[in-house]
């Protein structure tokens, strides 16, 4: 269910969204009301009972482990700092 919301924008403020939307190709109105859907996502997450939050976070887990990046990956500084150090060190020519 959607509801409806006027406001009331001082010029510049409506101006900044009106650019913004044109820009991206939106109305003025979707761009407004995308940008205060994503301000509030935070508190849509504490209006969900107990069972709703376990779904929700059951969907996000199944996500777990589906990229497969072909090699494995170390997560400690000083493997890090190594390939960090090989890639500035290369100056990628014949690649």
């Amino acid at each position: 269910m959607s509801q409806s919301l006027t406001l009331e924008l001082s010029e510049q403020v409506f101006v900044a969204i009106q650019r913004q939307a044109q820009a991206i190709g939106l109305s003025p109105a979707q761009l407004a009301t995308t940008l205060l859907e994503r301000q509030f996502t935070q508190a849509f997450k504490l209006l969900l009972n107990d069972s709703e939050q376990n779904a929700a976070r059951a969907r996000f887990e199944r996500h777990f482990g589906a990229l497969a990046l072909g090699n494995s990956t170390d997560l400690d500084n000083e493997s890090i700092d190594a390939d960090l150090v090989r890639e500035y060190g290369s100056t990628h020519e014949g690649e």
